[in-house]
């Protein structure tokens, strides 16, 4: 059954969403809503009644690599790249003051 959406209901609803239109605009836009509306009540009627629900379209399984532990560089290594030392460990500036 067709559903017509009027003039007055595309006013009602672009008001809700803070959106000026003018007359012109409510009038184009209603038989285009409407035609959507109906285009959806179509799919209402298609029999889905022997098609399983789709949980998981893809059918991608885990794509990552395993995790594996590989070593890593010593700290000595480490603190060969940093600019300030101190202590063993990387220093940096002062971020909060001296609270």
């Amino acid at each position: 059954m067709p559903q017509t959406i009027d003039t007055k209901t595309v006013k009602h609803v672009a008001n809700l969403v803070r959106l000026g239109i003018s007359e012109e605009e409510a009038e184009k836009f209603s038989p285009q809503f409407s035609a959507i509306i109906d285009y959806f009540n179509m799919l209402n009627e298609v029999d889905t009644s022997e098609v399983p629900p789709a949980s998981e379209i893809t059918n991608n399984t885990n794509v990552l690599r395993e995790d594996v532990v590989h070593p890593s560089m010593s700290r000595e290594e480490f603190l060969k790249n940093a600019p300030k030392v101190a202590g063993g460990y990387v220093k940096v500036p002062t971020v909060l003051g001296d609270e």
